[in-house]
């Protein structure tokens, strides 16, 4: 049976050729290219061959000094996989991708227990999806973030959860939050810088199964029915993949660790252009807004609500998505209705 790294080894080696012109088609966009965000897509088309890994493989360019565990081997310039990686990474930043440089890219080898059994698990329920699905267990490739290279350490080490799910805020459910491989922006926006000035993502290959559709404000902790195996904030073009927390050390093998440089400040990133950004509707300040729904609404809601005007102040999320989850929860005609008696008691 085929090595898991020779496989994905094989699958790059097509997929740069096909792509070779890749570096220069996307240097100039801010954005992935619609037939580019299907070439990490294409890997899980072929047959993923999961088995015990040795912790070099033969003929393979690494270094064999990593900052982070001896399992983690990291792979040098001129490797096909940690070159695909960096331009994928890169070029699906947006403006970012113009200021961040990637420093290095490390492969998990699977090698100790803990590593064993983390490809294990992910091969049986690999193989049982694939059964109960005809062969198609829709395996994605997806970043996640959570606050730095101490989460990574601590998932590479123990498995997800051991770490708190520090990225997790609650708002699709309980579960681990990851991001498609063409929308990193939603995992860089979140995660730490450590000592070195260095931000780290963990490039995972998630078993999805059947999704459904996670609604904003969700306190899902499993599959809202058997026919769901995982959620998505959106269907059409989902930029969070929800796997819930009982199948999070089964469903999700963390493969890769990138390592990157960016401005110590991304707000500017993440900013929404022109009057977008300007608040066009009655205004009221948030606190005293909070405070009148508080009112109306159940204890939990408010929380929600309070919780994430804090991410919005500590710019863990823009301006137009506290709206919207507060609109979520209390409802236009509610929100309308205290906006309304604010001002007239002001003017």
């Amino acid at each position: 049976m085929p090595n898991t790294h020779e496989t994905t080894h094989r699958f790059f080696d097509t997929l740069s050729q096909r792509n070779n012109s890749f570096d220069d088609r996307d240097k100039h966009k801010s954005s992935c290219n619609s037939s580019a965000n299907s070439d990490l897509e294409n890997l899980q088309d072929q047959e993923l061959y999961l088995s015990d890994c040795e912790s070099v493989v033969s003929g393979h360019k690494s270094d064999q000094i990593s900052p982070f565990n001896s399992a983690m081997v990291k792979l040098v310039e001129g490797d096909r996989a940690r070159d695909f990686i960096k331009t994928r990474f890169v070029s699906c930043l947006g403006l970012l991708g113009q200021q961040a440089k990637v420093v290095a890219i490390h492969r998990n080898s699977f090698s100790g227990f803990m590593g064993q059994a983390m490809l294990q698990s992910f091969r049986i329920y690999l193989k049982a999806m694939e059964k109960n699905y005809g062969g198609n267990a829709n395996v994605k490739f997806a970043w996640y973030g959570g606050c730095g290279k101490d989460d990574a350490f601590k998932v590479l080490e123990h498995g997800f959860g051991a770490c708190g799910n520090n990225d997790n805020n609650g708002w699709y459910g309980r579960g681990v939050y990851l991001a498609p491989h063409d929308f990193p922006m939603e995992c860089v926006k979140n995660v730490g810088v450590d000592k070195d000035g260095l931000r780290h993502l963990l490039l995972c290959r998630v078993i999805l199964g059947k999704v459904e559709l996670v609604p904003l404000g969700s306190d899902l902790c499993h599959p809202s029915s058997k026919e769901f195996d995982s959620g998505v904030d959106n269907l059409a073009l989902p930029k969070k993949y929800i796997v819930w927390n009982t199948r999070m050390n089964t469903h999700i093998l963390p493969e890769y660790i990138i390592s990157f440089k960016a401005p110590s400040c991304l707000k500017e990133f993440f900013r929404v252009p022109g009057h977008l950004n300007r608040p066009i509707s009655p205004w009221i300040p948030f606190p005293t807004l909070i405070a009148e729904l508080s009112k109306f609404l159940p204890p939990p809601s408010v929380a929600l609500i309070s919780k994430s005007h804090r991410d919005y102040k500590e710019h863990k999320i823009l301006r137009h998505e506290f709206i919207h989850l507060a609109r979520k929860i209390a409802g236009d005609k509610l929100l309308i209705s205290v906006i309304k008696s604010f001002r007239a008691k002001c003017f």
